[in-house]
């Protein structure tokens, strides 16, 4: 046993409950040996295509006002001028002159209309509406938006929405009572803008390159990407210009044929490198890490102590009161009582081992989420864990 224990070596873990554990660790050449096996065995590629996109591909926003029509009655109130404005203005385009004064209607409601203009849009493309109410309405169920145009930022005119709200919810009131669910004053009609402008975004430049962006700047990942893209085309054709773009010269053989260029350009794998993150949320106790997350050598010693305080008063009545004198009186005495009780917390130490050890171990302890949320804030404090603490 012990020409095993000197060949070999053992880190003891040390616990409270008084048990000792061993566990066997090999020498430092084997270890990273089986590191190195088992990088190699967990190594994931990606596709350029699901690590950022080309510079150029972007939404766009449209908004615009509109009507809502066929309320019961839980429209804006009559009070509201800027809803029977809009009433009398879309009524005007009908040869209906109607002053605003003269609307007193509570089955109208003023809203605001916003979709998404995906790149490559083309005209008859229809686009997912969402429509929420501008002013008093106390629902939007049941109702239908009259039609609406959507502008851009620009000013021009992308879209026509129009069609049935499809509300989540609802809302009834009578004699001062109300029933509601979630929010009956924001709706959506799926399909129910129609594209009138089509959109083609311009992903070459005037130089004749194209930028990828990534996600997640990082130079290491970028500087992948570049090698893998000119391993993949051949030739010095991509260099990563900072953290996350990548500029690719396009070759002349591929000007009037960039869908096949870029077909090849995403579906080139890489192996990004990630940051050392733990991210914690202390309202859920959850706790995400990668598993390759480092911790140095740490003792942790975690435990609870519970204090209990009581009180209680009572009266001292003298015998004799009445005879007693002038400075015979009843006293009030106070007997307090303190408990301490003091539970047995596991006590260990962590050699160099990464997040997910420390959180099987002590899931074996038997600690909770919140406990450990709490181990791993004082190990960062104490400059033992190797990475980025995010506290949600």
């Amino acid at each position: 046993m012990h020409r095993f224990m000197s060949r070999v070596g053992a880190r003891i873990l040390f616990c409270s409950f008084g048990v000792v554990a061993f566990s066997v660790s090999l020498p430092a050449h084997a270890q990273q040996s089986a590191r190195r096996a088992a990088g190699a065995a967990t190594i994931d590629t990606v596709r350029v295509k699901d690590l950022g996109k080309l510079k150029g591909w972007r939404d766009n926003a449209l908004f615009g006002t509109g009507i809502v029509t066929g309320l019961a009655g839980t429209g804006d109130s009559p009070s509201n001028r800027t809803t029977r404005q809009s009433l009398a203005n879309v009524l005007s385009q009908f040869n209906l002159t109607i002053a605003p004064e003269a609307i007193q209607s509570r089955n109208v409601a003023l809203v605001m209309v916003s979709a998404s203009l995906p790149t490559f849009a083309r005209e008859g493309d229809t686009l997912d509406v969402t429509v929420s109410s501008a002013g008093d309405a106390r629902s939007l169920v049941g109702g239908t938006l009259l039609v609406t145009s959507l502008k851009g930022a620009n000013g021009r005119v992308y879209a026509l929405a129009q069609g049935a709200l499809s509300v989540g919810g609802y809302r009834y009131d009578a004699n001062g009572n109300v029933v509601q669910k979630n929010h009956p004053t924001t709706g959506s009609i799926p399909n129910g803008a129609t594209v009138e402008v089509g959109v083609n975004a311009n992903m070459v430049d005037e130089h004749q390159n194209i930028t990828f962006v990534l996600a997640e700047p990082d130079y290491t990942t970028a500087g992948r990407v570049a090698d893998a893209i000119n391993q993949q085309l051949g030739g010095g054709l991509a260099t990563a210009r900072d953290a996350s773009g990548i500029e690719i010269a396009v070759p002349s053989m591929h000007r009037d044929h960039l869908v096949a260029l870029f077909r090849r350009i995403e579906n080139v794998t890489v192996e990004p490198d990630r940051r050392a993150k733990v991210v914690i949320n202390e309202r859920t106790g959850t706790v995400v890490a990668g598993g390759d997350v480092r911790i140095s050598r740490v003792a942790i010693s975690h435990g609870d102590i519970k204090i209990a305080i009581s009180s209680q008063n009572s009266a001292s009545q003298p015998f004799n009161i009445i005879n007693g004198g002038p400075d015979v009186r009843t006293a009030i005495v106070t007997n307090t009582r303190v408990d301490v009780d003091e539970l047995n917390g596991a006590g260990f130490v962590m050699g160099s081992d990464t997040v997910s050890d420390l959180v099987q171990t002590l899931a074996r302890l038997k600690t909770s989420t919140r406990d450990v949320i709490s181990i791993l804030r004082a190990v960062k404090a104490a400059g033992a864990l190797h990475g980025e603490l995010i506290v949600q």
